[in-house]
C-alpha cells in the first residue's frame, strides 16, 4: 500500500457539508428563478465525443479541452510516424472523448438530436460541473459548476432582455446590490472594425480588447500588430475604445461612427429593441451598461453579448453570455437562432463569502435534536420523532444515551436551533422541553405545541 498522502489534482476541490449547503442555497436561488422565467431543467453527460467540442471555443479554448484517453491499448495503432506528426494529429487517434468545456455546446448537439421531439422555442436550464485545462488560481478553477439559461429557436430581443431581468433577480435575491451587467453586440465590434480601416478582422480585435481590462491599451496594440494591424488603424481605435458615458450619451455617438457599416447599425438596432423591452420592467439592483470594449472571446456569439461584475469584491466576471446565431448549423441544423448566459457559481460563493452575505441558518439543515439519555427516553421519543419528521422538521433523535453537554456541543456544531429534552420528568407528565438555543429560552409544551411552535418557525 502507498504511504504518499492522499491529494486530489490541483484545480479541484472537497466541499464539505457546511460548503455544501451554501452551494445548494445558491442553486436554489438560481434554479427557482429558472423556473419562474419558464425554463425547463436538463442534463447531458459529463464526457462529450471530443469532434463535437473542438472547434467551438476558438484555438485558446481548444487547448483548454481535458481528453480522455480511449479504453485499453490505446497506443496499439500508433505508429512512431503518428507520434512524429505531434500532438495535434496524434490526439484524435487515441482520445475520441472529452469532458464538457462548458453547458452550451453539449446543448447544441442535444437540440440538433431531439429537433423532432422537442416544442421550439426551447427555454432550457442546466445546473452541471464543467472541465477547464486552465491554470488554477482564484475565481478560476479546473472543475467548476456553471448554471446556464438558454433559449433556441426565437430571434425575439425579448429574450435578451429577460436575460438582463434574470440576472437582476438571482444577484439581487442573494443580496448583492451593487453589481454592473454589461452588455455589447457583435455587430458593433464588426463595425467598429470597419470603421478604423479592419473590415473583416473583427475576431482578431474581439480576441484582443477582450484583454483590454487586463493587459491595458499598449499590449493590446502591440497583440493587433503582432497580427498585421496597421497602425493607421490603432490610432483609430484609441478614442473609440476609450467612449465612456451613459446608454443615452453612448447611442448618438456610435450612430454617427458607424453611419456607414451595416453590420454596426444592426447592432444598434437590436440593443435599441431590447432597450425598449426592458423598460416596460423593473431592474432592482443592477447597472445596466453599454461597454464597447466588451469583447467575449467564444467565436460563436453573433448578436448582443453580456458580462456581470460585482463591483465592491475582488473577484471577476462572475455570469456572462449572448445570442449565438447558427450554434446548431455545427452539428447539421442550420437557422436555429438562439441567446442564454451562465452564473460562474463558484466565484459567487466566493464573493458572498467575502461579503458575509450568506444567510445566518443558511448551513442549518437539522431544525431539532431530540435528546437522549437512556433506553426508556429513546424509546419514548421514537414517536415524538415521527411525527416531526412527518409535519416536515428536520429532526434527529441522538443515537445513544449520552452526556447532555457532549449532545448539547453536538447541536452547536451543527448550528441546530432548537433542543427537544425528554427525561424521566417529561415522559410522566407529557409536557416536554424544548430549548431554543440561540435565546437560551425554554418551554415545557406538549407534543402538538411543540409541532405548532415549529412549523410556524419553518414557515417564517
Amino acid at each position: 500500500m502507498s504511504k504518499d498522502k492522499p491529494s486530489i489534482p490541483k484545480g479541484t476541490r472537497d466541499f464539505g457539508p457546511a460548503t455544501v449547503v451554501k452551494r445548494n442555497y445558491i442553486f436554489s436561488v438560481i434554479k427557482r428563478t429558472f423556473e419562474k422565467f419558464g425554463f425547463l431543467p436538463l442534463e447531458t453527460p459529463a464526457m462529450e465525443n471530443l469532434s463535437v467540442l473542438t472547434g467551438k471555443y476558438g484555438d485558446e479554448g481548444d487547448q483548454l479541452i481535458f481528453k480522455v484517453l480511449n479504453s485499453g491499448d490505446f497506443l496499439n495503432k500508433i505508429s512512431s510516424q503518428d507520434i512524429e506528426q505531434g500532438y495535434k494529429p496524434l490526439t484524435p487517434k487515441i482520445s475520441e472523448k472529452a469532458l464538457r468545456y462548458d453547458l452550451t455546446v453539449p446543448f447544441a448537439r442535444f437540440v440538433v438530436m431531439n429537433r423532432n421531439e422537442i416544442a421550439f422555442p426551447f427555454k432550457r436550464y442546466q445546473i452541471q460541473p464543467v472541465w477547464r485545462a486552465d491554470r488554477p488560481q482564484r475565481g478560476r478553477y479546473r472543475e467548476f459548476y456553471q448554471c446556464d439559461a438558454d433559449v433556441v429557436g426565437t430571434n425575439s430581443l425579448l429574450c435578451e432582455a429577460e436575460i438582463i431581468l434574470m440576472i437582476d433577480e438571482v444577484l439581487s435575491t442573494l443580496g448583492l446590490d451593487d453589481f454592473t451587467i454589461k452588455f455589447n453586440h457583435r455587430g458593433l465590434l464588426a463595425g467598429i472594425a470597419e470603421a478604423i480601416g479592419a473590415k473583416g478582422r473583427e475576431a482578431d480585435l474581439c480576441v484582443a480588447i477582450d484583454k483590454l481590462d487586463k493587459i491595458g491599451q499598449d499590449a493590446v496594440n502591440e497583440e493587433l500588430r503582432q497580427k498585421g494591424i496597421v497602425e493607421e488603424s490603432l490610432v483609430k481605435l484609441k478614442p473609440i475604445l476609450g467612449l465612456s458615458g451613459d446608454i443615452a450619451d453612448l447611442l448618438p455617438q456610435l450612430d454617427t461612427l458607424l453611419q456607414d457599416s451595416e453590420e454596426g447599425q444592426r447592432g444598434l438596432k437590436d440593443i435599441r429593441s431590447m432597450l425598449s423591452y426592458l423598460e416596460s420592467f423593473t431592474v432592482h439592483k443592477a447597472k445596466v451598461q453599454l461597454d464597447v470594449t466588451l469583447a467575449r472571446g467564444l467565436s460563436y456569439y453573433t448578436g448582443c453579448i453580456f458580462e456581470v461584475k460585482v463591483n465592491n469584491a475582488q473577484m471577476g466576471s462572475i455570469s456572462g453570455g449572448g445570442r449565438y446565431d447558427n450554434l446548431t448549423g455545427m452539428f447539421g441544423l442550420p437557422g436555429v437562432s438562439g441567446v442564454g448566459f451562465s452564473f460562474g457559481v463558484d466565484r459567487i460563493f466566493d464573493v458572498l463569502e467575502e461579503l458575509n452575505l450568506f444567510p445566518q441558518d443558511s448551513q442549518t439543515i437539522t431544525q431539532v435534536l431530540i435528546s437522549n439519555f437512556d433506553e426508556a427516553s429513546m424509546r419514548y421519543s421514537l414517536p415524538v420523532l415521527q411525527a416531526l419528521r412527518e409535519a416536515g422538521i428536520s429532526t434527529e433523535l441522538y443515537p445513544e444515551a449520552a452526556k447532555l453537554k457532549k449532545q448539547m456541543a453536538y447541536a452547536d456544531q451543527k448550528s441546530i436551533p432548537y433542543v427537544l429534552l425528554i427525561g424521566s420528568e417529561e415522559m410522566e407528565s407529557g409536557l416536554l422541553n424544548l430549548r431554543n438555543m440561540r435565546t437560551g429560552v425554554q418551554e415545557r409544551l406538549t407534543v402538538q405545541d411543540i409541532l405548532n411552535v415549529l412549523k410556524g418557525n419553518t414557515q417564517n
